[in-house]
C-alpha cells in the first residue's frame, strides 16, 4: 500500500495535480501501457478523470478544477490498484473504447485491442464480396465488441456473439443493451461451432486465444488480470484457430469470409499450412497476425487442414 496519503492530499489540488503525480507513480514503478493507451499521460489522464466520473476527453479547463477529499481517496485508490497490483486501467473504470465506441469491460472478459477494428471501420474491404451482408457470426466474442461494431458497419446484418464462457457472454449482454442492439444481436454460448449447427454465415470474425506457451509465461504482470481461458491456446497458440479452419467451411455462405486474428502465432500457421492461401493483412494502424481466407479456398483445401 501507498504510505501515509495524507501528505499527498495536502498538498495536490487539482486534477491536473494528479495527472502529474499520476504519470511519475507510473514511470518509478515501470508500469507497462497496452490495454487501451501506449504513454502515461494519456492512461494517467483516463485513470484520473475516470475516477471521478469525467470523460476522457473533458475540456482541458477542467484539469484546473480542485478536488474534494473523497475525490481524491478515489483517485489515489485507482492509482494503488493500477500501480502495485497492476490492474488494467479498463477495469478499474469498468470502460474500453473499441472502434470509436466505448464498452463495459471487468475482468471476465479481455481488454478489447484487437486491430480488427480497422478492418470493421473499411467494412472488411476489399476482402468481403460486395452487397448485403445479412449474417456475421462473432467467435470467441468475450466483451462482445467485434460483433457489436460489426452490427454498426453492416446495419442490415443480424449478428451472433458466441463464446465458451457464461461470464463472458454476461457482460456481452450488458453491451447489446448499452448499444440498444437486443433485435439485431444475440449473445450465445457454445463450444465454437458446437451448438451453431445448421447456421449459415457471410461473415465469420473470430479474435480467439492465441498465445502460444513461451509467450503466455512472460507476459507483463497486467495481463494475469484477464481470464486466461482468454488468452493461451496450447503450445504454440494455435490449438483453437486450427479447429476453426477445420470447421469453419461449414458455417460460412458459399462466399463468405473468415477473418481470424492469431498475432504472435502467425510464425507458427505460416510454417504449418505453407499452402493455405492465407491472406495475412496489412494494417495500417498497427498490430499483426490477422488473416483472412474466403469459403471457396477453405473447401478447396479442405485435405490439409
Amino acid at each position: 500500500m501507498m504510505n501515509d496519503q495524507d501528505p499527498i492530499k495536502n498538498e495536490l489540488h487539482t486534477l491536473r495535480d494528479y495527472i502529474r503525480w499520476c504519470m511519475s507513480a507510473f514511470g518509478e514503478h515501470d508500469v507497462f501501457f497496452g490495454h487501451g493507451t501506449d504513454n502515461a499521460w494519456d492512461e494517467a489522464v483516463q485513470l484520473v478523470l475516470g475516477a471521478v466520473h469525467l470523460p476522457w476527453d473533458a475540456d482541458k479547463a477542467v484539469l484546473d478544477g480542485r478536488l474534494t477529499s473523497p475525490e481524491k481517496d478515489k483517485i489515489l485508490a485507482f492509482i494503488e490498484k493500477r500501480v502495485h497490483e497492476r490492474v488494467p486501467l479498463p477495469y478499474l473504470t469498468n470502460e474500453a473504447w473499441f472502434s470509436g465506441m466505448p464498452f463495459y469491460v471487468d475482468e471476465r472478459v479481455i481488454v478489447p485491442r484487437s486491430p480488427i477494428a480497422e478492418l470493421i471501420d473499411a467494412q472488411f474491404a476489399p476482402f468481403l464480396r460486395e452487397g448485403a451482408v445479412n449474417r456475421i457470426l462473432d467467435l470467441c466474442t468475450g466483451s462482445g465488441c467485434i460483433g457489436i461494431a460489426c452490427a454498426y458497419a453492416f446495419p442490415e446484418s443480424d449478428v451472433d456473439l458466441v463464446d465458451l464462457s457464461d461470464d463472458a457472454l454476461d457482460v456481452a449482454s450488458i453491451n447489446v443493451a448499452r448499444h440498444e442492439l437486443e433485435q439485431r444481436v444475440i449473445p450465445r454460448q457454445s463450444d465454437l461451432f458446437n451448438a451453431l449447427k445448421g447456421e449459415r454465415y457471410d461473415l465469420i470474425v473470430s479474435n480467439p486465444p492465441y498465445v502460444d506457451a513461451e509467450d503466455l509465461a512472460s507476459m507483463p504482470d497486467e495481463y494475469a488480470h484477464e481470464p486466461e481461458l482468454a488468452l493461451g491456446s496450447g503450445d504454440d497458440g494455435l490449438d483453437i484457430t486450427k479447429r476453426i479452419l477445420r470447421e469453419a467451411n461449414d458455417y460460412l455462405t458459399d462466399d463468405g469470409l473468415l477473418v481470424v486474428e492469431v498475432g504472435n502465432s502467425e510464425v507458427h500457421l505460416m510454417e504449418q499450412y505453407p499452402q493455405l492461401p492465407l491472406i495475412w493483412l496489412e494494417l495500417e494502424q498497427g498490430g499483426n497476425g490477422v488473416f483472412a481466407i474466403s469459403a471457396a479456398d477453405l473447401k478447396a483445401h479442405r485435405e490439409e487442414i
